[in-house]
């Protein structure tokens, strides 16, 4: 059995998976709270996809990849396949959107947060199983049966937390909290499901064989590209949407304007001897009337 170093880069890798997971928490609740505040379907479609992106993209999946950056095995490479590593990701997307549709669509009660929970749980942990089937080494892997389920638990656990604290905080004290309460269940399932590893290195000849797949190096500049952009598009659309209280001061103006608009306009003042009706009299160079032209009264 191989020697596992999970945290071969120190505290720096760990660190950094904590920051991208408390992050991606505050994007994703931000945009969950608009989804309350949308006035249509699709607002609240889009909200709802930008939150999934921000929590399944980057609170989770980014943190799962940095935390991998720390992963070494004693005695082998490890490379990773790309098509799974991508069906990871949009798993972990798709998990998160599916559970706020559950929980965001009618009343919250506890039956929608549980089910919601179940789903986006077990998705989360089939993430991390999908991106650690993606792994590449010289060995096979092997799981202990009892952390593996505790893993899941957890991530049934936190994932039900996010979604209550998702349809639920508001005040921007409050958002960053969880965030932080969010950073610690994603890491601490993160880290259980790792626990559980180990891996049986095969026999090579000559040291350490080649192996086949993607190296690390090699995914790192196109994932970070991406969370990056990920992360400036999402403050871009919070920043360009407008908040409570623009609408709230929408709503002020169109209740000022709608009395004026009521205002039926002034009526003409009584013209008993006709003179409104000598329109020439108005006019510059026009004769004044002769006694004669005077209309008899």
């Amino acid at each position: 059995m191989a020697e596992i170093n999970h945290f071969e880069y120190g505290w720096i890798t760990p660190a950094l998976s904590y920051a991208l997971s408390v992050l991606g928490s505050v994007l994703g609740l931000i945009c969950a709270g608009r989804i309350r505040t949308a006035g249509t379907a699709g607002q609240r479609a889009w909200w709802g996809l930008l939150a999934a992106w921000a929590i399944g993209g980057t609170a989770i999946w980014a943190m799962h990849f940095m935390a991998m950056l720390g992963f070494a095995v004693d005695g082998t490479r490890i490379r990773y396949d790309v098509p799974l590593t991508a069906a990871s990701t949009v798993i972990a997307v798709v998990a998160v959107g599916i559970g706020l549709a559950i929980v965001g669509t009618g009343r919250l009660n506890p039956v929608r947060l549980v089910a919601g929970g179940i789903f986006t749980g077990v998705g989360v942990a089939a993430m991390h199983y999908t991106g650690m089937a993606a792994m590449r080494l010289n060995g096979s892997l092997g799981y202990d049966t009892t952390r593996v389920a505790l893993s899941v638990v957890i991530a049934v656990v936190a994932a039900t937390v996010a979604l209550w604290l998702a349809m639920s905080v508001r005040r921007p004290l409050a958002i960053f909290a969880s965030a932080l309460v969010m950073g610690v269940a994603v890491n601490g399932m993160h880290f259980t499901g790792m626990s559980a590893l180990s891996v049986h290195q095969h026999e090579a000849e000559g040291g350490v064989t080649d192996v086949a797949g993607t190296g690390m190096g090699t995914l790192l500049v196109p994932i970070v590209l991406a969370v990056i952009f990920g992360v400036v598009g999402l403050l871009y659309a919070l920043l360009a949407a407008p908040t409570d209280d623009d609408r709230a001061a929408a709503a002020y103006l169109d209740a000022r304007r709608a009395p004026e608009s009521a205002v039926a306009p002034p009526t003409a003042a009584p013209d008993p001897v006709g003179l409104r009706a000598r329109s020439t009299l108005g006019q510059p160079g026009t004769p004044f009337p002769s006694r004669r032209e005077m209309p008899p009264r």
